[in-house]
């Protein structure tokens, strides 16, 4: 019986953990796309333009 309580003690904590570990706020710089502006190359021809930059 005591292995019973402490299996459901560990279960309930660790559901209690997970419960709790995805709360998160957004930020105001999140947006709902992860490329919110086009990157430097996209705005080139492909084979045109200095690879430098």
């Amino acid at each position: 019986m005591k292995i019973i309580r402490i299996l459901i003690a560990f279960f309930m904590v660790a559901s209690g953990v997970m419960l709790f570990a995805g709360c998160g706020e957004k930020s105001p710089y999140d947006t709902s796309i992860p490329w919110s502006r086009p990157a430097n190359w996209e705005q080139q021809l492909p084979g045109v333009g200095n690879p430098g930059t």
